[in-house]
């Protein structure tokens, strides 16, 4: 029996079926993950800045490669070209990221306009090349007062629309500025340890899905686009 004579709408020759084997890596897997941490404050005691530095620490005594982009002279979207270089930067780090961590403070229930500024510079594609697409995410937040998951909730449906891996684990801190000191240092609690469970578990999740992505985001209905597209140029040869 023909296993697709129930699916007279599909394309047989585009439709993959997945199996182990084509779950392999591809590509150099010997580098250190590399890991681009957003923050959503210009605040010079900023404890979203202070919190993403902690994350960082903790990602880099994993062995991972992590880089904090300053979002400091970072214009507005579609204020200026795209080449400006805090716009290039920005661009430069989500192409060399495998993983990221967005982390903004809550403000009147929403991400910060800084947060989402950052956000919206990086554009879901670049010709052929996806910049989000594919790299997993952990999202975090910090609160002024009691803890709230309003941010992280909007953080994890911006990292679906830019197709990002979120994973299931998030922080939220509630009144931070009981939570570092002076230095900005995080002091030892049981949100401490959240953090280190959520960078933990980004690290574990960005071994196993790098080097698999190109092949996990491969899609059907875009195979078919293309195929199609293909057939209507050939036709408008004739």
């Amino acid at each position: 029996m023909d296993k697709l004579a129930d699916l007279p709408n599909i394309r047989p020759a585009l439709l993959d079926l997945p199996t182990l084997d084509k779950l392999a890596p591809v590509g150099d897997m010997n580098h250190p993950p590399r890991i681009l941490l957003l923050y959503g404050s210009l605040r010079e005691r900023s404890f979203s800045r202070f919190l993403t530095e902690e994350a960082a620490r903790i990602l880099t005594h994993f062995g991972a490669e992590a880089r904090i982009f300053d979002p400091m002279e970072l214009p507005m979207a579609g204020s200026v070209p795209e080449t400006h270089p805090k716009v290039a930067e920005l661009r430069e780090l989500c192409l060399w990221s495998e993983g990221q961590v967005w982390c903004s403070p809550e403000r009147h229930g929403a991400v910060t306009a800084v947060m989402k500024n950052q956000i919206d510079w990086i554009p879901l594609e670049m010709g052929a090349i996806r910049p989000s697409q594919g790299r997993t995410l952990a999202v975090m937040q910090v609160c002024g007062g009691s803890q709230s998951f309003n941010v992280v909730n909007t953080l994890r449906l911006l990292g679906r629309w830019m197709r990002m891996f979120t994973i299931p684990n998030q922080s939220s801190v509630p009144m931070a500025y009981k939570e570092f000191d002076e230095a900005g240092r995080m002091r030892p609690s049981a949100y401490y340890d959240r953090v280190v469970d959520v960078m933990e578990e980004l690290f574990k999740m960005t071994l196993l899905l790098r080097g698999r992505t190109d092949y996990l985001t491969d899609r059907y209905s875009e195979r078919n686009e293309r195929a199609q597209k293909a057939i209507d140029r050939q036709i408008g040869r004739l």
